[in-house]
């Protein structure tokens, strides 16, 4: 995992019990231990009790599984040999991180910072005022490139390939998440929405295996040791993440 970094030590920070790297909290999946050595996934990290992090993504989860590596470090970690240890564990880490960044969705819309409609994502974008743009799996391209183009321009980005960010849900699911009927696109109008909504999906697209933002971030952040610009030190905490990274991601993954 590509580990972001920031000058703001004091920040917790949390070790992958599986690949001894280092992140913010946010940014790593808490596994947590119950009374009778259960484990299962706590992406909010509010389950009470012993905690465990990790930050691969879930085929890496999957092999660590299968060859009793995740046991061993659990092991470890919780000092202890009593675990119960579910064999879906990876699909239910998943369907959690799927559902936190729904659920952040449908928080935004009801505060008002995200709009839907492709007349008014085409306007609020022309205007300028959309700092994220996002496509169920289902959206057609031909909506998809309309919208894209209006928001190129309120950017005064023509020409540079801005895009939006295909997200893993359909349209129906979508729909559920934010209240709204045939939610198809997705416009934040807000940017501490979009920042909010980024920190989510970083999590989400890295464990599933999709390219992250920071993968395509202009200066790229830490990475295992690795120093960062110090021109970018602000600017890669994944809770801070700019939408042009955001948005070069949905283009190679389309």
């Amino acid at each position: 995992m590509r580990v972001p970094q920031n000058d703001r030590l004091s920040e917790p920070e949390r070790r992958c019990i599986l690949t001894g790297d280092h992140a913010r909290r946010e940014m790593l999946v808490r596994l947590a231990c119950g009374p009778e050595g259960q484990i299962a996934p706590d992406v909010r990290a509010r389950a009470p009790g012993r905690g465990a992090w990790i930050g691969v993504t879930k085929a890496e989860l999957e092999t660590a599984l299968a060859k009793g590596k995740l046991k061993g470090a659990l092991n470890r970690a919780f000092k202890t040999t009593a675990l119960t240890i579910p064999d879906d564990l990876a699909d239910r880490v998943e369907s959690e991180l799927t559902h936190a960044t729904l659920n952040r969705l449908g928080l935004e819309a009801r505060s008002s910072t995200i709009a839907t409609g492709s007349d008014r994502i085409a306007e609020a974008a022309r205007r300028g005022t959309v700092h994220m743009l996002l496509h169920a799996s289902d959206a057609g391209d031909d909506g998809c490139r309309k919208l894209a183009q209006a928001w190129r321009v309120g950017r005064e980005a023509e020409g540079s390939g801005l895009f939006g960010i295909m997200l893993s849900v359909d349209r129906d699911r979508l729909s559920a998440a934010l209240g709204r009927e045939n939610t198809v696109h997705l416009a934040v109008t807000d940017k501490g929405a979009a920042k909010r909504i980024a920190a989510d999906l970083y999590r989400w697209h890295h464990f599933i295996g999709r390219q992250t933002p920071e993968d395509l971030a202009e200066s790229p952040p830490k990475v295992h040791g690795a120093s960062l610009n110090e021109d970018d030190a602000h600017d890669t905490d994944p809770a801070t993440l700019g939408s042009e990274t955001l948005e070069q991601e949905a283009r190679l993954n389309t």
